[in-house]
């Protein structure tokens, strides 16, 4: 977890530096959690990058690890549903990462997810088409549809949840905010994002006051940032 009032106190003393302009609890709420939702989009990014990159040394292996510990505390589950139902995904979820099955109580395997487009072809099939010893599934109106469908077919199912909204709160004293640590909501991200944070921050802030200095000057830090962890 990264404190939201320590980084809403950076972010205000480099933007203020040179008296560039000053960024409300609002527009810093604003910006904190597009932000976070940045961070955490490029998480998946990454990974995918480093699946693809030949394995020379264990240094990417080490990489795919260290996001995969920052994505820990996103994974969620297991949901419980029958395969006749089609649970509708929560609110929060981002990615589906596994759907097992459990036949009269026992482990009947990990469902495939196919392409809703891929379905029906693969359904029409007699020898790629569900079965339950070897069920498939898919995703569409977000909801999770599962083949075949049968009363004793137990489904759990486990996702990734999209970071809780983040929220500097604040009471006004002689026409001052002051940090309300009871009510605020702080970043879910690993420790070492708040560095990540205050830049991608105050790249979002140098857009909004119009002073492109400071997007300049984050902007180079994240440039800064990325070289040093693919070299």
């Amino acid at each position: 977890m990264v404190n939201i009032d320590e980084v809403y106190q950076k972010v205000l003393a480099l933007a203020n530096k040179e008296q560039r302009g000053y960024i409300t609890p609002q527009e810093f709420n604003l910006y904190a959690n597009q932000a976070q939702m940045d961070i955490f989009n490029q998480y998946f990014f990454d990974l995918n990058q480093f699946k693809r990159l030949p394995v020379v040394d264990d240094n990417y292996g080490d990489t795919a690890d260290l996001i995969n510990d920052k994505l820990s505390i996103f994974k969620t589950g297991p949901e419980q549903f029958t395969s006749t139902n089609n649970p509708t995904l929560p609110d929060d979820c981002y990615k589906v990462t596994s759907v097992n099955m459990h036949h009269n109580g026992i482990h009947a395997g990990e469902a495939q997810k196919v392409n809703y487009e891929d379905f029906h072809r693969i359904h029409q099939g007699p020898l790629t088409k569900g079965k339950i010893d070897r069920p498939v599934y898919y995703i569409a109106d977000n909801e999770i549809h599962i083949v075949p469908q049968h009363s004793s077919l137990i489904c759990f199912f486990r996702y990734i949840r999209i970071p809780s909204k983040v929220n500097w709160s604040y009471i006004v004293v002689n026409e001052k905010a002051l940090f309300n640590s009871t009510q605020a909501s702080h970043f879910e991200l690993h420790d070492s994002e708040q560095k990540n944070l205050v830049v991608k921050i105050l790249q979002l802030a140098g857009v909004g006051i119009k002073d492109y200095n400071i997007v300049q000057a984050a902007g180079q830090e994240e440039v800064k940032k990325i070289q040093q962890e693919k070299s």
